[in-house]
C-alpha cells in the first residue's frame, strides 16, 4: 500500500492525475466485517469514458495543494473508501459537488461515472430499474395476432419460427445507475446521486435498505426464477448487460457513492448516520485558477491564458461576493468568451456582456439590468 506524505494511507490524493497502473483491488484495504459483500457472478470492468470526464473536469489538473479545503475533501474521500459508506457533498450552487464524483474516477480509474439525477419525481425503483411490462404485452399481443390462423386457408398449430418468439423478460428489464453500480464489480463504481434535496421526502428513507445491505430485489425475475433463474439484462452502460441470478442484485465492492446536496433541506436522522458528511466551501483563488486554465488549455495560448484568467478571477470574486455568491459555470463561460478573440479591440462590449454573465443567482436584479 502507498503512504500519503504525512504518512496515513490513503488512495485518492486529489492530484488530479490518474493514478496506480497496477490492479487497485490489491492496494484497496478490506472493508469492516459489516460491509463486507459477497455478490456475484462477477461483472465485466465498466467502460472507460475519458471524453465526459474531460468535458467536466478539462484536463487534468491538481487541486491547490495543501490548503486546509483540500486536505478535508481527501481526508472524507478516502474515509468512504475505507468504511464503504456514501459521502453526503453538500454547498452552494457551483461549488463543485457533482465534480468530485469525476476527480475520484479519473484518478483511480474506475471506468465511467453513472450519474442519477434527482428530481421531486424520482422514485427508488428508477434508480434500481425500469421493467416495460407494457411494452412486454403489446409483443406478445402483436406476436399472437401474426400466428393466428384466418380459418380459412391456413392450419392451426403451425410450428413458430424462432424469429417470432417472443423475447425473453431480460429484454424488458434495463437496470438503473444505482442498479448498475449494485452489480457485483471487483471494483467499486463511482456513482454520483445529484441533488437528493430536491427528491420525494421519502426517497432518502427508500435508500436506506439499499445502502446498508448492498443489495435489493426485481420481483419480475423472483416470480420468473423457477423457468428462468438467471437472466441477461440490460444496464445503465450503453450496450452493456449483466447476469440475474435469482432475481437479486448483490455488490461485490460497495460503490463509490457521491450524493449532492444543495442544503434545502434536511435529511432523516437514520439517513444521515449511514454517510459521511462532507461541506464543499467556496473554491479559493488558486482552485479557480486552476479550473479555468484547466479548461482552457487547449483553447489559449498556456501564458496569455493565464494572465487573462487572473484578471478575471479578481472580478469574479469581487463580483460574487456582491451579489450573494456565484457558479464555477459563470466564471469559465466568462473565460471562454473573454479568451475567444472575439471582442479584440471592444472592451467595453466585452465588460458589458460578462456582467449578464454574472447575473445573481437568486434572481434579485434581473428587471433592473433588463428594464
Amino acid at each position: 500500500m502507498r503512504n500519503g506524505t504525512d504518512g496515513r494511507w490513503w488512495l485518492y490524493r486529489g492530484t488530479g492525475q490518474p493514478q496506480y497502473d497496477a490492479d487497485l483491488s490489491e492496494l484497496l484495504p478490506p472493508p469492516p466485517p459489516w460491509r463486507h459483500f459477497t455478490g456475484g457472478p462477477v461483472v465485466a470492468p465498466p467502460p472507460p469514458d475519458d471524453e465526459e470526464i474531460e468535458r467536466r473536469l478539462g484536463r487534468v489538473s491538481a487541486l491547490s495543494g495543501g490548503s486546509d479545503q483540500v486536505r478535508r475533501e481527501v481526508d472524507m474521500v478516502n474515509a468512504a473508501l475505507l468504511l464503504r459508506r456514501p459521502l453526503l457533498v453538500t454547498g452552494r450552487p457551483g461549488t463543485g459537488k457533482s465534480s468530485l464524483a469525476y476527480r475520484i474516477s479519473r484518478e483511480l480509474r474506475l471506468g465511467r461515472v453513472l450519474r442519477w439525477h434527482i428530481t421531486s419525481r424520482t422514485t427508488l425503483r428508477g434508480g434500481l430499474y425500469e421493467y416495460d411490462a407494457i411494452g412486454r404485452v403489446q409483443d406478445s399481443a402483436a406476436l399472437q395476432s401474426l400466428n393466428r390462423t384466418d380459418g380459412a386457408g391456413g392450419e392451426a398449430g403451425r410450428p413458430v419460427a424462432a424469429e417470432e418468439r417472443l423475447p425473453g423478460i431480460g429484454d424488458y428489464l434495463q437496470l438503473g445507475p444505482l442498479g448498475t453500480a449494485l452489480l457485483p464489480y471487483e471494483l467499486p463504481r463511482v456513482l454520483l446521486v445529484d441533488e437528493l434535496d430536491k427528491s420525494d421526502q421519502d426517497l432518502a428513507n427508500d435508500l436506506l435498505s439499499v445502502f446498508e445491505e448492498g443489495q435489493f430485489q426485481i420481483p419480475e425475475l423472483m416470480r420468473a426464477r423457477r423457468l428462468h433463474r438467471s437472466v441477461t439484462v440490460m444496464t445503465d452502460d450503453s450496450g452493456r448487460s449483466a447476469e440475474i441470478v435469482d432475481g437479486i442484485v448483490k455488490c461485490r465492492a460497495f460503490p463509490i457513492v457521491v450524493i449532492t446536496s444543495n442544503g434545502e433541506r434536511e435529511f432523516p436522522p437514520a439517513f444521515l448516520r449511514r454517510c459521511l458528511r462532507l461541506r464543499m466551501p467556496d473554491p479559493d483563488r488558486p482552485q479557480l485558477v486552476n479550473m479555468v486554465l484547466a479548461h482552457l488549455a487547449a483553447t489559449e495560448d498556456a501564458s496569455s491564458g493565464s494572465a487573462r484568467a487572473e484578471e478575471l478571477i479578481d472580478d469574479f470574486l469581487r463580483n460574487s461576493r456582491e451579489r450573494g455568491g456565484l457558479a464555477i459555470d459563470q466564471l469559465l463561460n466568462a473565460a471562454f468568451v473573454a479568451t475567444s478573440g472575439r471582442f479584440s479591440g471592444n472592451e467595453e462590449a466585452l465588460e458589458r456582456l460578462v456582467d449578464s454573465l454574472w447575473h445573481r443567482l437568486d434572481g434579485a436584479g434581473a428587471e433592473s439590468r433588463t428594464g
